[in-house]
C-alpha cells in the first residue's frame, strides 16, 4: 500500500480530527478517529440494545452498545468498559466476532465487534450527555427483526453474531 504525498491538519476537535491528504494529485478530507468497539451482549436469553438520540440522524436509533477507544486502550478493555457504563453488564465470557471500517470513503475508524455472554448485572453509569433506553430482543427474534434497524454497526454486528451462532 502507498501513502499520501502530503498531509495537513484541517480541523482539530474533541472526538476526531480532519486531515487533508494529497493522493496522486487529488486532495482528500479524512476524518481521523481513534477506533471503536461494539458489543453484542446476550443476557437472560436476549440481546441488549440501546436506543439513543443520534443528532446527525435527527432521531433516536436502536443500536448495539458501543463506544470510542480511549488513548492506549485495547479494544476488549474498551468494549468491557462501554458495556458496563452504558447498560450495567459486566464479567461473562467474551470473544471477538470481527471488525470493519465504518465508512472508509472519508472516515478512518475501525470498529471491533465482540460478543459477551453469561453476563452479570450492575448499575449502568452512562456519560452525562447520554440518555440511553435499554431495549431487549429475544435471541430467537434477531434474524426476523434486522430490517427494523437503521444503524450499520448494529446490523453488521448482529449478522456477525448470527453467522457465528
Amino acid at each position: 500500500m502507498t501513502g499520501p504525498k502530503s498531509s495537513r491538519r484541517g480541523y482539530q476537535g474533541k472526538l476526531f480530527d480532519v486531515v487533508i491528504e494529497e493522493w496522486d494529485g487529488r486532495e482528500r478530507e479524512i476524518v481521523e478517529h481513534p477506533g471503536s468497539t461494539a458489543i453484542v451482549a446476550i443476557h437472560a436469553g436476549a440481546v441488549v440494545l440501546v436506543r439513543q438520540l443520534r443528532e446527525p440522524a435527527r432521531k433516536p436509533l436502536l443500536e448495539l452498545p458501543a463506544g470510542t477507544l480511549e488513548e492506549g486502550e485495547e479494544p476488549l478493555a474498551s468494549a468491557q468498559r462501554e458495556l458496563a457504563e452504558e447498560v450495567g453488564l459486566h464479567g461473562g465470557r467474551w470473544r471477538r466476532l470481527g471488525g470493519f471500517w465504518t465508512s472508509p470513503g472519508f472516515l478512518r475508524e475501525y470498529m471491533h465487534v465482540f460478543v459477551a455472554e453469561e453476563l452479570q448485572s450492575s448499575d449502568a453509569e452512562p456519560d452525562d450527555d447520554e440518555d440511553v433506553e435499554i431495549v431487549r430482543w429475544p435471541v430467537a427474534e434477531i434474524a426476523g427483526r434486522i430490517d427494523e434497524l437503521e444503524d450499520a454497526k448494529t446490523i453488521a454486528g448482529l449478522l456477525l453474531y448470527l453467522r457465528s451462532a
